[in-house]
């Protein structure tokens, strides 16, 4: 699953990688498009159990998110 939060101002990229990991707790892809969420993202999977890996796209950020 890739949740697409690009364009989105914090909290709301971090709220939609809950609600996606509520779904998927294998785990799931975040595109974001700014150094804040992408940092937000990977503090709130990390305190969740999750490892995070950051994969720069152009000028956005893809975060594969897995337990």
């Amino acid at each position: 699953m890739v949740i697409d939060a690009r364009g989105y101002g914090c909290p709301e990229p971090v709220l939609m990688t809950k609600k996606g990991l509520a779904k998927n707790p294998e785990g799931l892809e975040v595109l974001v498009d700014n150094n804040t969420a992408k940092e937000n993202i990977k503090r709130f999977a990390g305190n969740q159990g999750y490892s995070v890996d950051v994969e720069k796209q152009n000028n956005d950020f893809l975060l594969k998110i897995t337990k």
